[in-house]
């Protein structure tokens, strides 16, 4: 797979967080090019809190070209109507309005700073963005909840499947923003 370009700007919009019975997935917003990229606009206290921080980078809701959603828990998808009909890409397809067109999302290149890997581990349904900014390459992926794990993912059918896939994007990524917590650089401790 050709190396990503390191052009793109990344911002999380929303640190994800579990404080039971509160949940919160982690939003981000990636542009490169001419590509304005929501990722896993999902369960939030409050649609302000996505909508706010886009209003103070400069991007209204109808400058989104894209969606992604690592994987269809509601925790991550539950928003993406804040947005126009766009593209919604996900492990298996793209969807924009009311037409599907089916295709793996393994390799996908939005940008050439954006790539999409299949990567299966928390659902078998998983896919990983990566992102080439100026100063990382980095993974917006539920393979981990937060820094810490969890070690076991309570939702992970496959454990050897979710090791593999964690060993995959630990190759590449040198920044790992995770499904439900603050960014994290991976170092020997994170959860293999």
């Amino acid at each position: 797979m050709p190396e990503l370009s390191r052009t793109a700007r990344l911002d999380v919009l929303v640190e994800g967080y579990v404080r039971m019975p509160h949940v919160a997935g982690t939003v981000s917003l990636v542009r490169d090019a001419d590509r304005v990229v929501v990722v896993d606009p999902g369960m939030v206290a409050d649609r302000d809190l996505i909508v706010g921080p886009l209003r103070e980078l400069g991007v209204r809701p109808e400058d989104v070209t894209d969606v992604v959603v690592s994987h269809h828990h509601l925790d991550h998808t539950v928003n993406i109507a804040l947005f126009p009909p766009v593209p919604v890409h996900d492990f298996q397809s793209v969807i924009e309005g009311d037409t599907f067109t089916r295709r793996a999302a393994d390799g996908v290149q939005l940008t050439p700073s954006i790539r999409l890997l299949a990567t299966p581990g928390h659902t078998p349904q998983d896919i990983t963005t990566l992102v080439g900014t100026a100063d990382d390459v980095v993974a917006l992926t539920h393979l981990w909840w937060m820094a810490e794990g969890p070690e076991e993912d309570p939702y992970s059918t496959d454990r050897e499947q979710l090791r593999q896939q964690r060993e995959r994007v630990l190759d590449v990524a040198t920044l790992v923003v995770p499904g439900h917590g603050a960014p994290f650089r991976p170092g020997s401790s994170t959860p293999r």
